[in-house]
């Protein structure tokens, strides 16, 4: 038995596609989810071989949802929001279905997916790795501790910092790991607010209080929280353009 979860935050949409399962007996619908909190539940519960995922959801997206996820079912998109069809496909989702699709779709969507069952995902850490791109997961960071999530609004984040195959994110609040890399978070974070000026840093530039000489060619950037952060020789002219000195 093929197992699917349907996780939509309207219950039209939801009926829709289960009705539309209805002819395929060999995929039993495990778990209908309204949100992107159930639906992590869901998945790691039943551990489904598909899901259909919409976007735009209450508390976290859909998008944001994947990124929690630590073994990657196949995914149907189901949304209204056609501009994110491009982003679907290049987390390498297996179709894309713009809302309000017909029957003839949705079985052409199912079918292309039934044909490479047996078949492992051709990328799966593409999904991960570029699931937070949009403009709504650029403006926070979504993380999982303990089971539950926490969503940490960037403006709030003082510094990141590379932690073996993780990066610590710094706030008032403490610190917190994400399985992700430097360069992820580079490409994500709005240029104008996050400076990398080491390898192993980056920095919210509004934290910064003053820059200090260090050792060698390096520097120092003092933050408001009082934390001491290496600025490289090659960082130091990109936070100091980033600051207008």
């Amino acid at each position: 038995m093929i197992k699917a979860v349907i996780i939509d935050d309207e219950p039209l949409a939801r009926s829709v596609v289960k009705e539309y399962l209805l002819g395929y007996p060999q995929i039993q619908v495990v778990q209908e989810c309204g949100d992107g909190f159930e639906g992590l539940k869901a998945i790691q519960q039943y551990q489904p071989d598909i899901i259909f995922l919409d976007v735009q959801m209450p508390k976290i997206t859909g998008f944001e949802m994947l990124e929690l996820v630590e073994n990657m079912p196949a995914v149907i998109f189901t949304t209204a929001f056609e501009e994110h069809a491009i982003r679907a496909f290049e987390v390498n989702a297996v179709d894309y279905l713009l809302k309000p699709f017909s029957g003839e779709r949705f079985d052409k969507a199912v079918q292309k997916w039934l044909e490479h069952y047996h078949t492992p995902a051709a990328n799966t850490n593409a999904l991960l790795e570029t699931a937070a791109s949009n403009p709504v997961q650029s403006n926070r960071v979504v993380i999982k501790i303990n089971g539950k999530i926490k969503i940490i609004p960037v403006q709030d984040i003082h510094y990141l910092e590379a932690a073996d195959d993780y990066v610590k994110i710094v706030t008032q609040e403490g610190s917190f790991l994400k399985n992700k890399t430097m360069s992820f978070f580079e490409k994500m974070l709005d240029p104008q607010q996050f400076t990398r000026v080491h390898r192993s840093y980056i920095l919210n530039i509004n934290q910064v209080t003053r820059i200090e000489p260090y050792e060698k060619e390096n520097h120092l950037a003092i933050l408001r929280s009082g934390a001491r952060i290496l600025v490289s020789k090659t960082g130091y002219p990109k936070l100091k353009a980033a600051l207008g000195l």
